[in-house]
């Protein structure tokens, strides 16, 4: 393998020049984020406070009062899988991640499709994130102007939809206009929503045992081999690893940090550690309070899976306090739809600076120094997709996060592998190279391919997921599957329209882009 040496001053912003690897400069701006700044925006498109409230229910339905140790269990695999982000960001600094890593390890085709599930995973998630800041910040006008008639307006589906389609607007805007106003917005959204949910656990545990079915902390709802059964356990935990997606928006940004082969790697460390600390903590703070009953205000309770603190705010802390709460969801929903648009439109940009998608996409602003174009494409992708499937589908919500999941797992994966290819040569130069670059992420690559495999197989059954099906064929395997299925042919369409990536000629196959200096 050849290498392109370079020694960057300290604090710069790291480029791979063209020659030999095929990695390209996009123009990004560079310098613009710190560690902090990584860690803010990965927690922030993480949503800890929407995940929570999506969640769960859905995981209580799952495997009861074993939540909290399926939390643990979906933080192990984004933990490994983390490692092999850190160290092919370390070699390759490139805003295309997953995408450009994976080609360089297993060439076009693969990488391609792994480029896709990263783009219709980010479409998904976006599209989610827009309803559930609709739906909450109908329920919150309705709060504060004391009308039951103007939180109702979230159940008329032209409201609903126009209103949603608003939030992805101005979404795109604010992501339009740079890394550095999105940064600033959201040292503020995330400091209120980790301030409010901190609050809402510690009322929350100081008034368990006052109300039915409230229960009594219980070490053993750490154990995760207490799950009833395997495909329990599976469901558990795909809905599990979708709560930490998005901590690898800290490395899509890494062309707009400081010291970009190392800083995004810690700020993704750092976030995920925010994040599980987040989890753990509410997780085991509702389940004392509200125990996993199926009525009321159970968190089994099938009538208010999908948003269960708006069932727990009044209760826990009050009609006043419990406002904040609502004011954190959409916070929450909000910060995270803006944060979400830099994976997929730098994913974008990579994929069109490297001949995979159409060279109009490569274009980036000239002063905002953002992927304008793709910015705007993706918007105007996440717009149509949940305008389409609210019509479709009155479980739009619960099925395309269940889906979402084998998406997560099907380019996590890739990456994993990617990293011990792409390293192979150098597992046998230390036990820390064995170890980080091989031996971690290759069982986290492991455990999200059993995920996934697991997952496929259960999705098929109408029952998984919200219970509606399509010619017999449960919507959730219908939808996760249909979407991979149009990446590739829309591959194939690209292939003929774009043959030099696909031959190799762009974008070189195991070729270390770049090397700096420990």
């Amino acid at each position: 393998m050849t290498q392109l040496e370079t020694r960057p001053r300290a604090g710069d912003a790291v480029t791979a020049a063209p020659t030999g690897s095929g990695v390209r400069g996009k123009g990004l701006g560079g310098n613009s984020v710190g560690l902090v700044g990584g860690a803010v925006i990965g927690v922030s498109t993480v949503a800890p406070v929407y995940c929570l409230t999506a969640t769960l229910g859905p995981t209580v339905g799952e495997v009861g009062v074993q939540m909290p140790a399926i939390f643990l269990a979906g933080f192990l695999p984004m933990l490994l899988v983390a490692f092999a982000y850190r160290e092919l960001n370390r070699a390759v600094p490139d805003c295309g991640t997953s995408f450009t890593w994976s080609v360089k390890a297993f060439g076009p085709r693969v990488g391609w499709m792994c480029g896709w599930g990263l783009l219709i995973a980010t479409v998904v998630v976006l599209s989610n994130l827009a309803g559930v800041a609709t739906s909450f910040f109908w329920l919150l006008a309705g709060e504060i102007s004391g009308s039951e008639s103007v939180a109702a307006l979230d159940g008329n589906k032209a409201v609903h939809v126009l209103t949603t389609l608003a939030f992805v607007a101005i979404a795109t805007a604010i992501s339009y206009r740079g890394i550095t106003a999105t940064k600033w917005v959201q040292y503020a959204l995330v400091g209120l929503q980790l301030a409010v949910i901190v609050l809402f656990a510690v009322m929350a545990v100081s008034q368990s045992g006052e109300v039915a079915g409230s229960l009594d902390f219980s070490w053993s709802w750490m154990n995760p081999f207490a799950v009833e059964s395997f495909a329990a356990f599976t469901a558990g935990l795909s809905l599990s690893i979708f709560i930490y997606w998005g901590w690898d928006t800290c490395l899509s940004i890494n062309e707009e940090s400081t010291g970009s082969a190392r800083t995004p790697g810690r700020a993704a460390m750092l976030a995920i550690v925010v994040i599980v600390a987040s989890y753990l903590m509410v997780a085991i703070a509702t389940q004392m309070y509200a125990g996993v009953g199926e009525e009321g205000t159970g968190l089994g309770n099938p009538d208010t899976a999908d948003n269960v603190f708006a069932t727990l705010a009044a209760p826990i802390m009050g009609s006043g306090l419990g406002i904040l709460l609502f004011l954190a969801v959409l916070a929450s929903a909000a910060a995270s739809l803006q944060t979400t648009f830099i994976p997929v439109a730098r994913t974008v940009l990579a994929m069109s600076t490297y001949e995979a998608l159409p060279a109009r996409y490569a274009h980036v602003h000239p002063r905002f120094k953002t992927p304008g174009r793709a910015t705007i494409a993706a918007g105007i992708g996440t717009g149509v997709f949940y305008s389409v499937m609210t019509v479709l589908s009155e479980n739009v919500l619960v099925d395309t996060i269940y889906a979402l999941g084998l998406m997560i797992c099907f380019y996590y994966a890739i990456t994993a592998f990617a990293c011990v290819w792409f390293f192979r040569h150098e597992l046998r130069r230390s036990v820390r190279d064995l170890l980080v670059k091989g031996a971690l992420p290759g069982l986290g690559g492991l455990m999200l391919t059993a995920v996934f495999g697991q997952t496929l197989y259960d999705m098929w059954d109408p029952a998984y997921g919200s219970g509606s099906s399509v010619l017999g064929i449960g919507s959730v395997f219908v939808i996760g599957v249909g979407l991979l299925l149009l990446g590739l042919v829309i591959m194939l369409v690209t292939a003929r329209r774009s043959p030099a990536f696909f031959r190799g000629e762009v974008l070189t196959k195991e070729t270390p882009a770049l090397v700096v200096p420990e």
